[in-house]
């Protein structure tokens, strides 16, 4: 602070433009012009405002100017009265003094008691000095702000005392100019309150001295401009009432934290595909620093009234909401609706931002708002739910397009385990709907429900191409690797039913409707190949070739246990089941094989073929029994057969025919003609066998249990006489 030899001028001129108080440290012994200096300083007044009347009023800094040369025009005349520049000189030195000390005791005291500082400074008288515009604005760019609000006060009730006295009763422009001033010199210390305000956090260190001197500056604003609810004249409402500087620095708390935030760097998805993540990552860690730096430095140097970091929080909130409105406006994608609906639902008041231990116990969350609207809320989580169903549709495609080019192209056989085929089918799909269900499950339990749901709709609709894919490949080639993938995608289906059952809780009754179809359809398929392998080997039966043993016995057996073998690692009850049909097709298909031939033979020839039927029936029969075929009651059907053709003994003929019947009650007459014209008898004798009746005709248990010949279409038998 420095004391100008000038200030012995305060006794007679009109301004004070040379003693420079520190901006936190006016005291109660600041001196005020006597009756006189008022006097004289109102008649400079009034005619300056005759100047600016003529001028166009080009504003309250060319008027203050003007003030300043004036003032130094009367300096000479002011410096002769009666000596007493002596003494006001030295008072002026002891103000200087007394406001160094006054400043050094407030500066070691700084944040340490604040509540008893400001109370003790707001409560001193205001005191203020007759300075011009210019100097009471030069005081606000240098921070001197409780200087320069004093100064303001002084030229305010300066003001209201001259309009009360209705010294512009002549002159209003000369009020108004005033008047105006006034405003533009508080519009201005207001302007000065926001900028301190936004600065504090955009310097690395806080300036205690500084925000102490702004809440008393706000202390004595309120004190000095009481709202009492008075009205002034129209127009001129602001002279003289609140400013509202605590209102401000809310807003200008507010209007840093916007800028805090908007500030926060963010690449393009272009040059960064997580962009969102980042920039979500370096708010939280900058805006956490911010909310440290506050509880520990800034809200020391504010009363407890204040509720700094309250204040602080809540606006960091509404920006941050602010702006996350603006991001969730954005096309994004599946992963960065995921990010913005986790950050908000987990990040935002977890440990790693606003609930940080460091943060606690000042930083609460627990009274604020939303982050977003529902309506915000929820249309991200639609759009999330919309994107979620996509991106499991392409899951899913996935893995067909995978299944096709690295193992049906490739013929890669499935692994075994647990005597088992195996495909991961049934374990990508759980993983996918589960990996899903997960991460929205940690958003919300409704998020992850809905992901259980759509994924089960897809799923219905994936199944069904998976099967045409599989089947429009299998029937393209005849490929070695298609029974093992059958058994395989079989096995897997089973594992997807009972696994979403067990770890989904979900009902598949329609799913398994699906995957019965497919696994009918499967199924034919598989035993369309089949007859294909065996179909031109069963039609050799009873041929000359045949007959005269140039295939070998085992070649049917072998035909087929290429492709049942693959059944035994097909889980049971569908392998089971499947044997025991493939045991039964065989079997049926062999017997059509042989009754529907016309062949006349000899005695010898019956032999041959009663001989190698037998050696068939056992080979066939025992080869499907030790794949897994519990169908033993097939197998003395060929032996019946094969017994009647070879059988020498016509009468003993009838007795194979009986025990024929007695095991396969659906056997119709027709059958047993069939079979005895094969073996060469005539007419009568087939007729007597046949009056024996061996057969149920028309019994409703003819049909029941197991059955053979119902599904074999007999030959017509034409007698000739």
């Amino acid at each position: 602070m420095a004391t100008s030899l000038e200030t012995p001028s305060l006794k007679g001129n009109k301004r004070n433009r040379n003693t420079e108080l520190d901006s936190s440290c006016i005291t109660s012994e600041q001196t005020f012009p006597t009756n006189r200096v008022v006097e004289e300083k109102m008649e400079v007044a009034s005619e300056l405002s005759r100047r600016n009347s003529h001028s166009g009023g080009n504003g309250f800094f060319e008027r203050g100017v003007k003030t300043i040369i004036s003032f130094r025009k009367s300096k000479q005349s002011l410096y002769g009265e009666k000596g007493k520049e002596g003494t006001v000189t030295w008072k002026g030195i002891r103000l200087s003094l007394r406001s160094s000390k006054t400043c050094e005791e407030a500066k070691t005291t700084i944040c340490n008691g604040v509540d008893e500082i400001s109370e003790k400074i707001a409560a001193e008288p205001i005191q203020g000095k007759p300075l011009s515009v210019m100097e009471i604005n030069e005081l606000i760019q240098k921070r001197q702000l409780l200087e320069a609000f004093a100064s303001i006060k002084y030229l305010e009730d300066e003001t209201i005392a001259e309009r009360d006295a209705e010294k512009y009763k002549d002159n209003p422009q000369e009020f108004v100019r005033k008047s105006r001033d006034v405003d533009l010199l508080y519009n201005s210390i207001t302007n000065a309150i926001q900028s301190i305000v936004v600065g504090t956090l955009e310097h690395p260190s806080v300036e205690d001295t500084m925000l102490t001197s702004l809440v008393t500056l706000i202390a004595r604003e309120e004190a000095a401009h009481p709202n009492t609810g008075n009205n002034i004249g129209p127009g001129l409402d602001l002279l003289g009432t609140p400013r509202k500087w605590r209102e401000e620095w809310r807003e200008a708390i507010k209007d840093s934290a916007r800028k805090r935030v908007q500030s926060i760097p963010m690449t393009s998805k272009e040059e960064e595909s997580s962009w969102l993540d980042l920039h979500l990552d370096v708010l939280q860690k900058h805006l956490r620093e911010d909310l440290l730096k506050i509880k520990l430095s800034v809200k020391k140097c504010y009363p407890e009234e204040y509720q700094v970091c309250d204040v602080y929080v809540e606006a960091f909130h509404k920006a941050i909401a602010s702006h996350l409105q603006d991001l969730s406006q954005r096309l994004l994608d599946f992963s960065e609706l995921y990010t913005l609906l986790n950050w908000v639902a987990n990040t935002y008041h977890s440990e790693l931002f606003l609930g940080h231990p460091d943060l606690k116990p000042e930083v609460k969350t627990e009274n604020l708002s939303l982050l977003l609207t529902p309506d915000d809320w929820d249309k991200l989580k639609n759009n999330y739910v919309i994107s979620a169903k996509e991106k499991i549709k392409s899951y899913f495609g996935n893995i067909l397009r995978l299944e096709v080019t690295e193992k049906w192209q490739k013929e890669v056989h499935p692994e075994v385990k647990e005597n088992l085929y195996h495909s991961s089918l049934s374990f990508d799909i759980q993983t996918i709907i589960g990996e899903y269900m997960k991460i929205s499950g940690v958003i919300s339990r409704s998020l992850e429900k809905k992901m259980l749901e759509l994924s089960m709709v897809e799923l219905h609709e994936f199944i069904p191409r998976f099967g045409e894919e599989f089947v429009a490949w299998s029937t393209a080639q005849d490929s070695s690797i298609f029974a093992p993938y059958f058994a395989a995608y079989i096995n897997s289906f089973y594992d997807l039913v009972s696994g979403l059952e067990k770890a989904f809780k979900v009902n598949t009754d329609e799913l398994q409707k699906i995957l019965a179809a497919l696994t009918r359809n499967f199924t034919n398929i598989f035993l369309n190949k089949l007859r294909t392998k065996a179909q031109p080997l069963l039609k050799k039966i009873l041929t000359k070739d045949w007959i005269l043993a140039t295939e070998r016995p085992d070649s049917l057996a072998l035909a087929v246990s290429q492709f049942s073998k693959h059944l035994q690692h097909m889980r049971d009850p569908m392998g089971q089941e499947l044997l025991r049909d493939i045991h039964k097709y065989m079997v049926k298909q062999y017997i059509m094989q042989v009754i529907k031939t016309r062949r006349q033979m000899n005695g010898e020839t019956r032999q041959q073929v009663s001989e190698k039927m037998n050696q068939e029936a056992k080979i066939l029969n025992n080869t499907l029994i030790d794949q897994g075929s519990d169908s033993d009651w097939l197998l003395p059907a060929i032996h019946h057969i094969a017994n009647i053709i070879g059988e020498k003994k016509k009468d003993k003929i009838k007795e194979y025919v009986k025990d024929l019947c007695q095991d396969y009650p659906d056997i119709r007459k027709e059958h047993i003609q069939a079979i005895l014209t094969l073996r060469g008898l005539g007419r009568t004798r087939r007729a007597a066998i046949l009056q024996q009746g061996y057969w149920v005709l028309d019994s409703p248990d003819s049909r029941e249990g197991n059955t053979l010949f119902a599904d074999i279409d007999a030959p017509v038998i034409i007698s000739c006489f």
